[in-house]
Formats: C-alpha cells, structure tokens, sequence
C-alpha cells in the first residue's frame, strides 16, 4: 500500500507552486506528519508533510519544476524498507536477416532526412546532422513553458519567443513571466526587444551570485505591477504622540494583567484610529473590479510584519470587530509565526487595507506602496522629540510622521487628506475612540 503526496489547496488565487526543496530522499524512513517537501507559492513557503509513516518513494518532480494545485509529488510506501525499482526484461535481439540486395539501376534517390544532405546513389560516406540531436533536445527544453504557462500562451496567441528566457529552472517560463508580459504596454509585445549584452564578469572572489527565490520575486514583481497599474499617490501628516504615549503608561500594567499578558502597545491604537477613519472614508477601504468599484462594510485589516523570507502581510479579519486587546494579541501572534515561517496560507488574502510600521526599523519617513488590489496603506515611522508650536510656545514634543499612499483612481486627493486627518485626531485624542466620534 502506497499513500499519494498531492500538491495541497494553496489559498485564494494560488494556482501553482514551485518545489523549493525536498527534503526527504526516495528510500529513507519517514515518520507520520513529518515535512517532506518545501512548496514556494507567490505568497509564500509551505512545507507538505508525510500523510503517513513508511518509506520514501520515488520523487515524480524535481526541484525548481512548477506543478499545479492537486498534483502528485512523490508517494509514501508501507513498510521499513524502501520498493525495489520495478526493471524490465531486456529486450530481445531480432534475429539476424541477409541484408536484402539492391540493384542499383532500380533504387530511386534516398530522400533528404531533416539535417542532413541527401546522398547520390554512388557509394561514399553519409553526411552526418548539422546539429546533434541531443543538442536540439536541450535547445528545445530549455525555454520549455511550463504547462499553466503554456496554456495561457495558447489563449493569448502568443510564442514563446515573445517571452524569452524564463524565470524557471533552466531558463523555462512560468505562469508569472507570461502575466508580466501582458501586464506591458500593448506596443511593447508587438515586437519582443532584443536582450541586452550582458555586462563583462570579473571573477572577483568578494562578489556573491545568490539567486532570487520565488517569493522574492513575487514580491518585486507585484510591487512593480502596483506602481504601473495604480495612479499612486502620497500624502502626509504629523502626530503628536503625548496623549497615546500618556495612556500607554498610565494603563499599561492593568491592561496586561486583565488580558492574560497581552502587552497595550501602539498599533492597537492606529488600528482603532485607521478603522474608523475607513468607515467615515469607504473609499478607501474599496477596491476596483474592472469598470466597478467594490465597497465594503467590513475592514480586514493587513498588517506588516517582517519575516526570515522577507516581508508579508497576514491580515486581521473583521478587525473592526476587534478590541484593542484581541488586535495586540492577533499582532503578536502573527509576528511569532512570521519569524519562525509558520504563517498559514489562509492568513496572507483578503486584506481590504494595510498598515506598515517602518518606525520599528528607524524609518523617519517612507512612501508605502499599496497591495494591490487594495487602494490604500498607511505608514507609520519613528517617534522622535521636535520642537513644535503649542498655544503660541515652542515646546518638545514626540511626533511622528504618517504617510497615506492611495490609488487615485478611485480615492480622491480630498477624501486622502481629511482621512489622515481623521486618524491624526484620533490617535492625538485617543477618546474619540471610546466616544466613536
């Protein structure tokens, strides 16, 4: 008996993935749940483990290959010991025949064979290919699409020539390099743009060539695609801190002792501030479908974290709904799992808004870019002590800059300004929250 290790469900709009690593050979024991194989998705990595405990079998893909959701990877046999290799009989040898004769006045011209010149019908040596048949081989495969980019290829009427070399092992093109494609300017496909030369390489034993995993490259490649498909636009604000700073100090330890050590910190308050900022401002919270836009009256709510991978954004869902304590547990919690790579697929769909705190890093001041489809994300930087005006004094105050990146398609300049506005006051006068004013 023989249990099949399939490709799983990989979240909203996760077709393929891309075998990262295996990490069991064929022949040695595994145990029941134990990761075999490492999946990298355009979201993120996902080990698939053993469905139950026997021996490795053969791998059917190799490392680098992309495979479709549902499809089988390897399998896992009964027993301690690993299946011997099924083998053939070898095949038999045809007896031995008199070579017919020819009469050379009767035997038309040999027809020409692709690659090779045709011979007269005198005697003299046979003209071998142009090119090696196992040359042609490698040259065939090594641009080779890969199945769901082949598809698309066929729908679209497109060649791979157009695409060129792909971001696949070997050069093979993915689904991906054919999306980017069509993402260009229509005149850019009408005829595909030579490579460039590739700049002279010295062999300096200080540079490093380490290639781009999947999930970096999704990353690049999406945040490019924001910034060519969305009118991106950013605006700015300051907030005086001392009131948020005053409550965190004043009920920092009941706060902890009531929630079961959960820690009162400041993205609990810019998310309460954001949420009903999105809800005086529903522009924002939108997304556009084509001609339509979407509204929503629920806020599912991204929040940036860093993770070993790189950034990802898993998303608090129907934060609205959420108190400050139920937001500062859900953070934290997604801050473990993103440092020890255990974020669920699940998690990282569905935002309908993001929060990015740079400020954790030092930032002073970014301008965000929104993730698409998304229409707005909103930045948080250090706190830093400035001189400020208050009553007509000059007085230190810790003040923050916050930024607002929105698509202006659908968000007008207006609508941008007073929401950061709104979310200026509310975190200055954490009140307001409480009295939803």
């Amino acid at each position: 008996m023989s249990a099949e290790i399939r490709v799983p469900t990989l979240g909203e709009s996760v077709t393929t993935a891309t075998i990262a690593k295996w990490l069991k050979k064929p022949g040695e024991s595994v145990t029941a749940d134990e990761p075999v194989v490492e999946l990298e998705t355009d979201k993120v990595s996902v080990e698939i483990a053993a469905p139950e405990a026997g021996v490795m079998g053969p791998q059917l893909v190799a490392e680098g290959d992309e495979v479709e959701v549902g499809a089988v990877l390897a399998s896992v046999e009964a027993g301690t010991q690993a299946p011997a290799p099924k083998t053939q009989a070898p095949p038999k040898t045809p007896a031995k025949t008199p070579a017919p004769k020819t009469l050379a006045p009767k035997t038309p011209a040999p027809k020409a064979l692709a690659g090779v010149q045709a011979q007269p019908p005198a005697s003299g040596p046979v003209a071998r290919p142009a090119t090696p048949p196992s040359d042609v081989a490698a040259q065939g495969a090594a641009h080779a699409p890969m199945p769901s980019a082949q598809k698309i290829l066929a729908e679209k009427g497109l060649s791979t020539a157009e695409i060129g070399i792909g971001t696949g092992k070997a050069g093979r093109i993915t689904k991906a390099d054919v999306l980017a494609f069509l993402a260009r300017p229509a005149p850019a496909r009408t005829t595909p743009a030579p490579a460039p030369a590739a700049p002279p390489r010295t062999d300096d034993p200080r540079e490093q060539r380490v290639k781009m995993t999947r999930l970096r490259r999704t990353i690049a490649r999406r945040l490019k695609e924001a910034q060519d498909s969305a009118a991106l636009l950013t605006t700015f604000n300051e907030v005086d801190m001392t009131a948020a700073k005053a409550l965190r100090a004043t009920y920092r330890e009941a706060f902890e002792k009531k929630h079961g050590g959960v820690k009162l910190g400041f993205m609990s308050i810019f998310a309460r501030a954001t949420i009903a900022a999105l809800k005086e401002f529903p522009a924002i919270n939108a997304e556009i479908d084509g001609d339509d836009i979407i509204y929503r009256e629920f806020v599912n709510l991204g929040i940036a974290v860093g993770g070993p991978n790189g950034l990802v954004v898993p998303v608090i869902r129907d934060a609205d709904r959420m108190g400050f304590a139920d937001i500062e547990r859900t953070i934290a919690d997604f801050g473990r799992r993103a440092r020890d790579g255990a974020l669920k697929l699940e998690e990282l769909s569905g935002g309908t808004f993001s929060i990015t705190n740079g400020g954790i890093y030092g930032s002073l001041m970014s301008t965000p870019i929104v993730n698409a489809p998304q229409s707005g994300i909103l930045g948080m930087h250090a706190i830093q002590d400035r001189p400020v005006a208050v009553d007509g004094q000059v007085v230190i105050r810790p003040m923050m800059y916050i930024a607002l990146t929105y698509d202006h398609r659908i968000v007008d300049g207006k609508e941008a300004v007073s929401f950061l506005v709104r979310v200026k006051q509310n975190v200055e006068d954490p009140r307001r929250l409480l009295l939803e004013i």
